[in-house]
């Protein structure tokens, strides 16, 4: 008999109830200022118009206390040129979650106010200890920070083994060897040097811009394996990652051929995106190329920023998303099942839709829990003097694209989110007040974060499912959890260089009672729990 460790969330439908029609679209209002998250990104823009000036804006939804609820971790700014936290407003900033929609600031005594110009983050349990660590990447100033309890975190990167020799955006952790043991790969932008920076724009206006990317030589990702002992060997050159060179700025994990071994999609700034396959035995090959996701159908690198790598049309293979600059639209490529994709962006009415958006950051997640992924992305321009050159919005509303169930998006009717125009960057979801809808966090240049209270009309079912890994991971990431058609892979990369660790949501519309909960875990061991209870979180503890 499986070993079930199934905990209520107080706030949680522990009945059944009738599901109630939907008169509107699922909308959303935000409560960050009522909740006590007052936490506003500072990317300290120059009149040189120093590119990483619009790239910061990462956040990570983790749990960091263990009292069941989602925290909030903020990445922040620096001074620029010097890339130094010479004041409290660029602070990095942790948000616990007290309940009922309220957070209150334990930054300064959890230890996490970071130094350097900072960009993402990602969360999880890398020495298998039971507490979630956190990674946050910057411009040549990387922080691995170890949980050491009682709310506080210790900064071991000096003894880790983990460089901080380039610009990395984003980061992912994933175990590449399926050893239990969690890896940490970095995704890394161009070159970069504040005394480099060069004039783009129209002198003769005397209107300065931030340059193409072109003009940032591309540089390699890194991949560094755990040892097990708080130390981590990079192994980027004998696997194969450092082979490649790109502008990486988004990464999702993912199997995409179920061949049992994670493997690796980086979207590239004006360059073809890799789809870096796991051939086990420590190496990876690029197949960006081979399998139709290095670039959309027209053949054309576009600005990739933000992804998401997961199954959105119910066949049970993960798809990827991609999402870029206005007039080049949001790629969407479908998963065949046998080794490659193909680009479904118009069939799936995603390019007339998202046309004239520039996407940051990208979720599929079930927001209306119908059992069905849609698709949320933060928007806005990435030159903030465009009105001047060419009269394209620079701050833009997001957008939320329903899923339609039979292959299409539609652009979801919600008041509140077409009322908030702002320089979009980061963004994730979690259920913060546990009532088994999913909410949103999103960070703006210049600006207060949007909390996103998940307004959905109607008692719609759901599922939580977390893992408790035993051979595999703490916390089973990479681990594959099914509910009938519906598939999702465990890993925690979302939105843009951000990261959310808070097990795996599903929607179930009217369903009362799941016949037959699913999952592998990483290595390959099957598990599987029957007529699971709905409308709560469970904790599964590998056999």
């Amino acid at each position: 008999m499986l070993r079930t460790l199934v905990h209520l969330r107080l706030t949680a439908l522990t009945v059944c109830l009738p599901l109630l029609a939907l008169s509107a679209d699922v909308c959303f209002t935000d409560v960050a200022s009522q909740a006590g998250i007052d936490f506003k990104l500072d990317n300290s823009p120059t009149p040189e118009k120093r590119l990483i000036e619009t790239m910061p804006g990462g956040l990570v939804i983790f749990d960091y206390d263990g009292d069941g609820r989602p925290d909030i971790f903020f990445t922040n700014g620096a001074a620029v040129p010097s890339l130094e936290k010479n004041s409290p407003q660029f602070a990095n900033r942790l948000f616990r979650n007290e309940g009922a929609m309220k957070f209150r600031d334990v930054t300064a005594d959890a230890g996490v106010v970071g130094s350097g110009y900072s960009m993402g983050a990602a969360a999880a349990d890398f020495d298998n200890d039971g507490r979630p660590d956190l990674f946050v990447t910057g411009v040549r100033r990387n922080i691995l920070y170890r949980n050491v309890g009682n709310g506080r975190f210790e900064d071991i990167t000096s003894k880790s083994g983990i460089r901080s020799d380039e610009w990395t955006v984003a980061a992912a952790w994933l175990d590449f060897d399926n050893d239990g043991l969690l890896d940490l790969f970095l995704a890394n932008y161009g070159q970069w040097d504040a005394s480099t920076e060069r004039f783009c724009g129209d002198k003769a206006k005397n209107i300065r811009v931030y340059c193409h990317p072109k003009f940032y030589a591309p540089r390699p990702n890194q991949l560094y394996r755990n040892r097990g002992d708080g130390t981590f060997e990079d192994v980027s050159l004998k696997s194969g990652i450092a082979s490649h060179k790109g502008r990486a700025m988004g990464v999702g994990i993912a199997d995409y051929d179920r061949d049992g071994r994670v493997d690796i999609f980086v979207t590239n700034d004006n360059l073809p995106n890799f789809l870096l396959h796991n051939e086990g035995s420590g190496k990876f090959r690029e197949v960006g190329i081979d399998t139709g996701v290095a670039l959309p159908e027209a053949g054309k690198p576009v600005a990739s920023m933000g992804t998401d790598f997961r199954d959105f049309d119910n066949d049970g293979w993960p798809d990827i998303v991609v999402v870029a600059l206005p007039g080049e639209t949001f790629p969407l490529f479908r998963n065949t099942g046998k080794g490659s994709f193909a680009d479904l962006t118009y069939r799936s009415r995603l390019a007339v839709l998202s046309n004239s958006y520039g996407g940051w950051g990208a979720i599929l997640a079930d927001v209306d829990n119908d059992g069905w992924k849609d698709l949320f992305t933060s928007n806005s321009h990435v030159n903030d003097l465009v009105e001047q050159l060419e009269g394209a919005p620079y701050k833009q509303v997001n957008t939320l694209f329903l899923n339609t169930k039979n292959g299409e998006f539609r652009l979801a009717d919600c008041a509140n989110l077409k009322a908030a125009r702002r320089a979009h960057r980061g963004t994730a979801s979690a259920d913060f007040d546990g009532d088994g809808k999913l909410d949103l966090v999103v960070t703006s240049l210049g600006e207060p974060t949007e909390l996103w209270r998940n307004e959905m009309p109607g008692a719609r079912h759901w599922l939580v499912v977390k893992l408790h890994g035993i051979k595999s991971n703490r916390d089973g990431l990479g681990a594959i959890v099914g509910i009938g058609k519906q598939v999702n892979e465990y890993n925690g990369n979302t939105g843009y260089a951000s990261w959310s660790l808070n097990g795996v949501h599903f929607g179930l519309g009217d369903v009362s009672k799941v016949a037959e909960l699913e999952i592998t875990w990483p290595g390959g061991t099957k598990q599987v729990m029957r007529d699971v209870a709905v409308d709560q979180v469970i904790t599964v503890q590998e056999q």
